[in-house]
């Protein structure tokens, strides 16, 4: 079994120059006709996927998310959170939360220009790894 990720975006040109752009990510190849690019260099493939309109929320679910119908979100580990940062935000993302201080690290969260929401995080050792104090 593998993960494979699938974002939305109102512009898949805009979306593959943010993608690069603000996370590093390389371009590999279009699918679906065009519609859809595939994106790489995040430990797992990143699909854009051009929709001109969200899907709404199912009928009857539980909360009508205000981003989109899911709480899943993409978390991105980077080496230093604030220079992470200052790129995605140069690119286009907008910051919505400052860099938070926890235990495990440091983290932010973001939105896409399309209004995706991820995460980036600096971990200070294992992935959500609480270091013991002497």
């Amino acid at each position: 079994m593998y993960l494979l990720l699938n974002i939305d975006v109102a512009d898949l040109d805009r979306g593959v120059r943010f993608y690069e752009a603000a996370l590093g990510l390389r371009y590999s190849r279009s699918l679906f006709d065009g519609g859809a690019a595939e994106m790489l260099g995040a430990g797992c493939r990143l699909y854009l996927i051009e929709r001109a309109e969200p899907d709404p929320a199912p009928a009857g679910a539980a909360h009508p998310w205000s981003r989109h119908w899911t709480p899943i979100h993409p978390d991105f580990v980077v080496p230093d959170i604030a220079t992470a940062t200052a790129r995605a935000v140069t690119a286009g993302a907008l910051q919505e939360t400052p860099i938070r201080p926890f235990e495990w690290g440091q983290l932010v969260t973001l939105s896409d220009p399309f209004g995706n929401g991820f995460c980036l995080i600096e971990f200070v050792g294992e992935p959500y790894e609480v270091p013991r104090h002497a």
